[in-house]
């Protein structure tokens, strides 16, 4: 049984009823507390945080792209990656309360890990599929607009403040705690005219490649070239 709240409760807050409730259970069992409990490899909200990961980007993206049907692709990336991110999940999450729910491991209890983002987001995610599983696409995309539908907005009205570099540092977020790395590669032209060029790089990989007539506008340039291509 779950934290300091039963399994029809948490159901009420979520606005859906699970017909297999084990589901749901998983979807909370952080993969410390399944280590505790001498649980399977399996047994965690890894595998269902995987999949709910993938459906909240599809059904986010066709969101979008029926009702925002004058903005470019590459713009539709950058809100997506934006409302998708951790820091979103997590806020949804404590919304709803999550981190009460969720079942951790002592260690990880005891180091702040009912407040951390990205334990928090991934339950959110595993949730997602869980309902997935459970109740098929169409429930999964119910639940998501749910709480989703207002971020998205929200995220909007907001859009034209937020750069290449943070929609490009989002989306890597989500995947890998390993950060970004910019560096000028090459200096073209007279001092008083200088071109710079710059890359954008996460663990050795090559993200993308821009210039500009400073080093910032060279790295804003770098991260919409890596953002393009994963795009593209």
């Amino acid at each position: 049984m779950m934290n300091h709240l039963n399994l029809e409760e948490f159901e009420r807050k979520i606005e859906y009823s699970f017909s297999d409730k084990s589901l749901l259970v998983l979807a909370l069992t952080h993969s410390s507390y399944a280590n505790e409990m001498k649980k399977g490899t399996h047994e965690n909200n890894e595998r269902l945080e995987f999949l709910g990961d993938a459906v909240l980007d599809m059904v986010v993206s066709e969101y979008m792209y029926r009702f925002f049907p004058q903005m470019p692709e590459g713009e539709l990336t950058k809100l997506r990656a934006a409302v998708v991110c951790e820091g979103s999940l997590a806020a949804l999450s404590r919304k709803l309360g999550l981190g009460r729910c969720i079942l951790l491991g002592k260690g990880e209890e005891s180091t702040g890990g009912r407040n951390r983002d990205s334990i928090m987001a991934d339950a959110f995610e595993a949730i997602i599929g869980a309902v997935s599983i459970d109740g098929g696409i169409e429930a999964a995309s119910r639940y998501v607009m749910r709480f989703m539908e207002e971020q998205i907005e929200q995220t909007k009205n907001n859009f034209k403040n937020l750069d290449g570099k943070t929609h490009l540092q989002e989306i890597i977020q989500k995947i890998s705690k390993i950060p970004l790395q910019y560096r000028i590669v090459d200096e073209q032209g007279p001092d008083h005219n200088k071109l710079f060029i710059a890359e954008v790089t996460h663990d050795n990989l090559l993200l993308g490649r821009g210039s500009g007539r400073s080093k910032k506008e060279a790295e804003q340039n770098a991260a919409n070239n890596a953002l393009e291509h994963m795009n593209g």
